[in-house]
């Protein structure tokens, strides 16, 4: 039983840490931009989160900072792929590569340095003391109970407000929606820097709460499992929240698979959560379904008012 009550709970810490960066960049597609850089974004969030950390010892200020860091970040995707119309493919590569780069180099000096200071978990009175429910869900640190109050106010959100359904219409029609008097490029600004944003904070995450330690490429492909869960999720927050359940369940029982059979190698068990990601974009996306994921129209698509 403690080893389940101790494989569940990490899963619901990895899944969380996936769920920050998908819940944003379902905001994005949903206004109809694709950022493929979310690995190099939460990298910096990451990085930049820790260095405050370790400066001040103030976890507010460091995810403060990783959070402007994000909204900067934004800003510039957003002048990229909303005003200079370009490829939105080739500038999330380009961040992915510019947010490594610069990650690693501005880190560099506190690579392996211990802060000694994190989230650290907070029990629910009460509701801990729950047999297996408790421990799983309500021993765990602040930033997983944020996560809790975040998923039901993105889905209340996107499908019980108006503002949803403006933000439905930005990534399905936005010459309708340019046409009623809205302007689409200040919303995809907005979406751009929210999604960005979260981004940077699930970088943060991993390094204040997750591991409490900066390393370079430590991310470790988190971001893409996080983009490729926006697509198994249908664009849905509660329906990502399962996807990523999944893989942060076969992350958490890769590493117990390297102690139950140490003959196997570890970079086999390393490659299990990327390979399941692989097999079930094949299995949601693949074209022998008969029934087709339903992404966004104008996804990808930069607006031009003129071709309306």
């Amino acid at each position: 039983m403690t080893v389940l009550v101790s494989i569940l709970s990490s899963t619901v810490v990895v899944a969380v840490s996936l769920l920050y960066a998908t819940i944003g960049e379902i905001f994005s597609q949903r206004a109809g931009i694709m950022n493929l850089g979310l690995e190099g974004i939460m990298l910096m969030g990451c990085c930049t989160g820790y260095m405050t950390d370790v400066a001040t010892h103030n976890l507010g200020l460091s995810l403060l900072v990783a959070a402007t860091v994000g909204i900067v970040i934004g800003v510039v995707y957003a002048f990229l792929t909303v005003t200079l119309k370009a490829d939105q493919t080739v500038c999330g590569l380009a961040m992915l590569t510019f947010g490594t780069g610069l990650s690693g180099f501005i880190g560099k000096n506190v690579t392996s340095v211990a802060a000694n200071h994190a989230f650290q978990n907070i029990a629910i009175p009460g509701l801990s003391k729950i047999p297996v429910i408790g421990e799983v869900f309500f021993n765990q640190n602040i930033m997983v109970y944020a996560m809790y109050i975040i998923v039901p106010l993105a889905m209340y959100y996107i499908y019980r407000t108006r503002y949803g359904l403006l933000l439905r219409s930005l990534g399905e029609n936005p010459g309708a929606l340019d046409a009623t008097g809205y302007n689409v490029f200040a919303m995809r600004y907005g979406y751009v820097m929210f999604g960005c944003m979260m981004t940077t904070i699930a970088g943060a995450y991993l390094s204040l709460a997750y591991t409490n330690l900066w390393n370079e490429n430590m991310v470790n492909g988190k971001g893409w499992i996080a983009a490729a869960l926006v697509i198994f999720g249908s664009w849905n927050p509660v329906t990502a929240v399962w996807g990523a359940v999944l893989f942060g369940g076969v992350s958490v029982l890769a590493n117990y698979f390297q102690l139950l059979l140490p003959q196997v190698p570890s970079q086999f068990m390393t490659m299990l959560p990327y390979i399941l990601t692989i097999l079930v974009l094949i299995i949601t996306t693949g074209n022998f379904r008969k029934k087709h994921v339903d992404m966004p129209a104008a996804l990808t698509v930069p607006y031009d008012r003129e071709n309306r």
